[in-house]
């Protein structure tokens, strides 16, 4: 027995969605009950066990016990080793035994953990009875099914198309300076003829995508609440607890022998990202549906609106409090969070919240399998054309959100050193200052990263410096 939902249009063509399938679910609500076994007389019983536990009890007792039929159950004390139990389940006509352990108020025999003993045993007369009517159809589950007529498909499909609809156009991402006292001198044309070879606005659709970026799930073990079906084969996910994993970014819930098969094709949802700083930046970009973190598009809109004229632009520190709060703005608001100058007027609180996200990823914009060979590439004492082109060919194996997102924030810096006369901030001085904050080595040993400090800041002013022929076609 099947349930199929009806139809999804879109437009004049029509596409099926999921039919969810219940033979899984039909086996688990004929699976034996559990029934405990009450122990008829005064023993001495540890505090976490109830009227099941029969103290001393020999095997041919015990099976004399639970002859009563099929989800009978009980307690004793294990014949082989002092304080330790076993837990005795009748099934299919036979008595299992198992090892039965108490730790954090919660019951075992393997992985999973319950709060009672009646519940861990009807999860496991569940798993018995599928397992013994059904072995070859549950091995068979991933290998079967079809991918491109999963659940999650069908409906990430739909929601795909519900976003390209709802997209904000490329011209509202892109930088405004129109309404910007310093329109006629903060953007000269001299900045536009420097980078017009290369893709390094948001006008270039077609290189900053955000449904281009691949991103696997990351998925754990899932106490699902209720009936689940996997969004993967369909089928019905058993057991009352751990019946699977679910993606912790999109919410996908699987079979965890289904969530091996699943590609890298994560659509994350705000919902299930908890904060903006210190999450995963191919998450953030996937969920905000932005070609950048929408954190470093407002930043970097407000900087080039007002701070060019600040001398000691991003290596001056703001106050640490308005850093906090702009922090938590963003995680709790995302791009509806306010950085404007009636609310901040120190734009020095902007550069270093920026810095703050940077610095704040788990996996850094520049990666720790990029840096290491960037970090050797820098060492090495190649003509410049050779050391350019190597550079630019380690770049271009950065995951492409973080490729994006250098590229973004490479051609803002650029400006920036556009107006270095004001601002005091050269190449070189962006570089010491910017250097720690985009890469960082694997190993946490100080020493390895204070002898590396020097080659960090020099591959960044080298990116810098030849920012045109590393980023262009």
């Amino acid at each position: 027995m099947t349930q199929t939902p009806s139809n999804m249009y879109d437009g004049g063509e029509s596409m099926p969605l999921p039919t969810w399938k219940t033979y899984l679910y039909t086996l688990q609500q004929e699976a034996p009950k559990p029934h405990r076994i009450i122990c008829q007389k005064e023993v001495a019983k540890p505090p976490f066990y109830g009227k099941e536990f029969h103290g001393t009890l020999s095997r041919e007792e015990t099976d004399r016990l639970l002859s009563q039929g099929d989800g009978c159950y009980l307690v004793r004390k294990s014949e082989r080793a002092p304080d330790a139990f076993t837990l005795a389940i009748r099934f299919n006509g036979e008595t299992k035994h198992f090892k039965l352990y108490y730790e954090d108020s919660k019951h075992y025999v393997g992985e999973k953990r319950f709060d009672t003993v009646h519940d861990l045993v009807e999860d496991g007369l569940i798993h018995f009875y599928i397992e013994s009517h059904a072995a070859d159809y549950i091995s068979a589950l991933s290998k079967e099914s079809n991918y491109e007529e999963s659940p999650y498909l069908a409906y990430s499909a739909k929601r795909k198309r519900l976003v390209n609809h709802r997209s904000r156009p490329a011209s509202s991402r892109r930088l405004d300076y129109t309404d910007s006292p310093l329109a006629s001198t903060d953007v000269p044309d001299t900045v536009a003829e420097e980078i017009e070879n290369v893709d390094v606005n948001d006008d270039d659709d077609s290189t900053t995508d955000w449904k281009d970026i691949e991103k696997p799930h990351c998925f754990k073990v899932q106490n699902f609440m209720g009936l689940h079906w996997c969004d993967f084969c369909a089928n019905f996910m058993w057991g009352l607890i751990a019946q699977g994993v679910k993606c912790q970014d999109c919410g996908f819930g699987a079979h965890k022998k289904c969530s091996e098969a699943v590609p890298n094709d994560c659509m994350p949802d705000m919902k299930y990202v908890k904060r903006i700083f210190g999450g995963d930046l191919t998450t953030v970009v996937k969920a905000q549906k932005s070609p950048v973190p929408v954190i470093v598009e407002k930043c970097v809109k407000e900087i080039e609106a007002r701070g060019f004229e600040n001398e000691g632009l991003y290596r001056i520190a703001g106050f640490h409090d308005d850093v906090e709060a702009v922090r938590m703005a963003f995680d709790k608001d995302g791009e509806n969070a306010d950085i404007g100058p009636n609310k901040y007027d120190d734009i020095n609180t902007i550069t270093s919240a920026l810095k703050l996200y940077f610095r704040l990823l788990p996996i850094p914009l520049i990666n720790f399998d990029v840096y290491k060979l960037l970090i050797e590439a820098i060492k090495r004492d190649d003509p410049e054309s050779a050391q350019i082109k190597l550079i630019k060919e380690l770049v271009s194996r950065l995951p492409l959100a973080h490729y994006q997102t250098l590229k973004y924030l490479g051609a803002h810096l650029i400006r920036v050193t556009e107006h270095k006369k004001k601002t005091l901030m050269n190449a070189e001085n962006l570089a010491i200052v910017f250097a720690p904050t985009l890469m960082r080595p694997l190993e946490t040993d100080p020493m390895v990263s204070l002898m590396a400090a020097k080659y960090e800041q020099k591959a960044m002013e080298f990116i810098l410096v030849h920012f045109k022929e590393i980023f262009g076609k």
